[in-house]
């Protein structure tokens, strides 16, 4: 079975990380970036490589995007970055050996260490994300509006960190994790979950407790107090677009 890897990207204005990506990536055996239509300069930025195939589609949500770039991908590994990550030499190496040994297990998670503001994070329950990003092709698809869902059973982990330079400042970070929270809402009203006064009130503040004591995030300083703050924010205003759906759907 062929070991050659497709590297595959999703984009929408990352002018600021495009180039760095590619000539990280330059390992891979294709790379394949789907764009929903930046109007920055990373379209620009992706004809200077000679070895990119870039196509464009309106973007509707992360699962639908990230299988759109699925189907152009001609290599049997896939390879699932974000414009924003990394992939240290170690973790590089890690991943060439791991494709040529070619296991029986049909993808595996990485490890990733966060950087918020170009300086790393501990804890604030960051340090325990993974994700599955590297897979073989046959078979698999992603569900789900937001934190998509690859349907694939027997996985492993690579020991080696991916790197994320997450959010290069805190209006950025706050903007992004509301909006990944509201597509959240929209996902559960789809899938008939009604939020409960209740539940507004003691979901964020559970989320800003475990975060800032239980996870450890009072030991990042006031990064760890702003992060947990934030994602108790992002809750409350998940909460308040369920509300919202629900009496649109309503009338």
């Amino acid at each position: 079975m062929s070991t050659k890897i497709s590297a595959l990207i999703i984009t929408l204005n990352e002018a600021k990380n495009i180039k760095q990506l590619i000539h990280n990536l330059d390992f891979a055996d294709e790379i394949v970036v789907v764009d929903s239509f930046s109007t920055d300069d990373t379209l620009a930025i992706l004809k200077e490589f000679s070895n990119i195939k870039v196509y464009q589609h309106t973007f509707q949500d992360f699962s639908s995007q990230r299988n759109i770039a699925l189907k152009y991908a001609a290599h049997n590994w896939i390879l699932f970055i974000d414009a924003d990550e990394r992939i240290s030499e170690n973790l590089r190496n890690e991943i060439l050996k791991t494709v040529s040994l070619n296991e029986t297990k049909q993808g595996y998670y990485f490890k990733r260490k966060f950087y918020f503001l170009d300086r790393p994070m501990g804890f604030s329950g960051l340090r325990t994300d993974k994700n599955l990003r590297l897979f073989k092709k046959e078979g698999a698809q992603y569900r789900g509006l937001v934190h998509e869902k690859l349907n694939i059973a027997n996985t492993g982990t690579l020991q080696n960190y991916l790197t994320h330079y997450s959010y290069s400042s805190y209006g950025h970070f706050k903007d992004k994790v509301v909006y990944y929270n509201k597509l959240k809402a929209l996902e559960k009203i789809k899938k008939g979950v009604k939020p409960s006064v209740f539940m507004s009130i003691f979901h964020p503040v559970y989320t800003f407790l475990n975060r800032y004591f239980f996870r450890l995030g009072i030991l990042d300083g006031k990064k760890g107090y702003i992060i947990s703050k934030i994602y108790a924010q992002a809750i409350n205003e998940r909460y308040k677009e369920m509300f919202r759906l629900m009496k649109e759907q309503a009338k």
